[in-house]
């Protein structure tokens, strides 16, 4: 491939990552309440935006695979080419993807505890998530509750093409050693964790 080139995995990030403001999605009405860069990433449940069915199994089943569901029929939310983005991690097909959320249960116990749709529109979903988690190798009274901000957009058929999970307020590089390490982790996964080959 001549150097110029675009990747799929690129071509599909200048087509479906939002680039969104997490201070205006998250700030919080009592300002002690928000971090010292303005954001509040905890999600409020009562506060939440209502979905329509079809979008509310999306999240549900992104729950779930955060959850260590490592389920196929959760998996189908994604689109066979789709790009899922957080500070460890990029993937770019579905297979990848899945070998992110097929290792979950293999080293993590891992429970949603609260979640807050912040966003939804035409083709994006926006929602706050507390994820808890607790090493498979520790004592289980070792948990530790993960507040982010998970942004999914949609393509014309509601399949996720663009997963991006925000663990603060800063947007993502996706130049440098960085994203060079976050590539290989998501290209060399899946022979760890090893998800069907159908996927």
């Amino acid at each position: 491939m001549p150097p110029d080139t675009p990747s799929r995995g690129q071509e599909l990030q200048d087509k479906y990552e939002k680039r969104i403001d997490p201070q205006a999605l998250t700030g919080h009405s009592d300002p002690s309440r928000n971090s010292s860069t303005g954001v509040d990433y905890e999600p409020n449940p009562s506060a939440s935006i209502k979905l329509e069915p079809n979008r509310q199994k999306i999240v549900e089943s992104i729950c779930n695979l955060y959850s260590g569901s490592a389920s196929e029929k959760d998996m189908e939310v994604y689109a066979e080419e789709s790009v899922y983005d957080d500070p460890w991690s990029y993937c770019d097909t579905r297979y990848k993807i899945a070998g992110q959320w097929y290792g979950i249960p293999i080293i993590f116990n891992s429970k949603t505890l609260a979640t807050q749709v912040v966003e939804s529109n035409k083709d994006t979903i926006i929602f706050k998530l507390r994820q808890e988690y607790s090493p498979k190798a520790t004592p289980a009274s070792f948990k530790k509750a993960v507040n982010s901000l998970v942004t999914l957009t949609l393509d014309e058929d509601g399949k996720v093409r663009y997963h991006k999970d925000q663990w603060n307020e800063k947007d993502y590089s996706h130049e440098g050693l960085g994203k060079i390490m976050k590539t290989l982790n998501g290209d060399h996964l899946t022979k760890i964790t090893q998800p069907p080959k159908d996927l």
